[in-house]
């Protein structure tokens, strides 16, 4: 095969599979496939620096595009971006030189792409305003904008108890099964944020449409870009469609746009990470997971926030998969360190039919003092206190052991619960903006 069509071949290519990739490839000098271990492809013969894009080429023609991830001596490893099957030792590997690029543009609102940037909505082809990198730096800390102004995500209990600041980076903390992707789809539809950006990392696949057509419905849908990368992707895919949806983010908060930013989850992202780190030989250090992992959650997560004076910002939450409702998992506990706050849905919560099952006593939201008034902030404390203080008295109480008058604060507590518990319940059809949420909040103490 002359250069000439090798190159129009591996074109075309990069077109089907890589449409965010922009530059024109760039024959270099090939290598060769020396071996394949799980996902992990051995080539040596040629230099690509990390992060660079390969065409393996198989005896019979199949072409497979791969990523390099890392390198030995002479050895480079690369990750396939696509199934892989039918490869044998000695295919030809081919660099390119390509600068991964991102379609931007109002024109992405109401689509719904993959890890690659391709549509899956079935709607046409993308019609990008531009392109922009995959990968950004994250913005100097002390050029940002300060965190100064209270974000409605029209859920009652977060606008009131755990208020949101414009800019906030939130973690929100669930097991399996107790509402979470009820509780984004919510904020979703009920914010105030211009533009909203959904990353749907690692999920079942079902589960990707019915979030869209159920949770996030057609009216978020309409204000929304979705990025999904279910759990079949190649870890590669998964990591490139968090990166996607964050770098989506940050081209409308250039724009001077409020952005939302919901990632499910930041879990599968690390898990990503660590699959892609333990094949090319990285050891892992805490419960199995390398330390590359906690280098790269924080160069994701400070990517968002607001951006610089006169310009927009990304409001972010990002789920954290407690599995076995464990909220000291190495990940959860990395999140918690690098958020600027948690929101816990307590299972126990669930089975007693409270939604959205939000564990007050166990979230917090950091930024809250900064964007709230002094009197405002003091209620919501006092809401939490009593709340924490009948859970604390809870079994005296429903054995009948607790005698009325033995401590004010408690007596209040029991006096106050059921409003309480009724305030922080909410239908996922209705929508509380943050200045009813006050008014909801206030009517507590005026209740005799």
């Amino acid at each position: 095969m002359t250069d000439l069509n090798l190159r129009s071949s591996i074109a075309q290519r990069l077109n089907r599979y890589l449409p965010y990739t922009q530059a024109e490839p760039d024959i270099q000098v090939e290598g060769r496939l020396l071996r394949m271990v799980g996902l992990t492809l051995e080539a040596v013969g040629c230099s690509v620096p990390i992060g660079g894009h390969c065409t393996i080429r198989n005896h019979d023609g199949l072409d497979v595009e791969a990523e390099v991830v890392g390198f030995s001596g002479n050895k480079m490893y690369l990750m396939p971006i696509e199934p892989v099957s039918g490869l044998q030792p000695g295919a030809r590997v081919i660099p390119n030189r390509l600068v991964a690029q991102v379609p931007v543009g109002m024109n992405l609102l109401g689509r719904v792409l993959d890890g690659r940037g391709q549509p899956l909505d079935g709607k046409g082809a993308l019609k990008a305003d531009g392109y922009t990198s995959l990968s950004r730096e994250a913005i100097n800390p002390l050029e940002r904008q300060p965190i100064i102004e209270p974000m409605d995500v029209g859920v009652r209990a977060i606008n009131s108890l755990l208020t949101v600041g414009r800019g906030q980076r939130m973690g929100l903390f669930a097991g399996s099964g107790v509402g979470k992707s009820v509780l984004l789809g919510m904020m979703t539809r009920f914010t105030t944020a211009d533009i909203t950006v959904v990353g749907l990392i690692g999920e079942r696949g079902r589960e990707v449409k019915e979030f869209i057509e159920h949770s996030l419905g057609e009216e978020g849908l309409r204000r929304s870009v979705v990025v999904a990368s279910p759990a079949d992707d190649s870890p590669l895919m998964r990591m490139h469609g968090a990166m996607l949806a964050t770098a989506i983010a940050e081209h409308f908060r250039d724009q001077g746009k409020n952005v939302l930013l919901l990632m499910d989850s930041l879990t599968r992202y690390a898990q990503a990470q660590r699959e892609i780190a333990l094949a090319i030989g990285e050891p892992p250090a805490t419960k199995g997971y390398p330390p590359s992992v906690f280098a790269k959650l924080p160069a994701l997560v400070e990517r968002a926030g607001n951006g610089k004076e006169g310009g927009g910002s990304i409001t972010a939450f990002y789920t954290v998969l407690t599995e076995g409702d464990d909220v000291q998992d190495p990940v959860a506990d990395s999140a918690r360190a690098i958020l600027d706050g948690h929101v816990v849905l307590a299972r126990r919560l669930a089975e007693e039919g409270q939604y959205p099952a939000i564990d007050i006593e166990a979230s917090i939201s950091r930024a809250m003092p900064q964007v709230v008034t002094e009197e405002h902030l003091k209620k919501a404390q006092l809401v939490k206190r009593l709340y924490a203080r009948y859970q604390q008295s809870r079994d005296l109480i429903s054995v009948g052991a607790y005698v009325a008058g033995s401590d004010p604060e408690t007596d209040l507590a029991i006096h106050k619960i059921k409003p309480i518990r009724d305030f922080l319940a909410q239908s996922m059809s209705e929508k509380l903006d943050y200045k009813t949420s006050l008014a909801g909040m206030d009517r507590l103490f005026e209740m005799k």
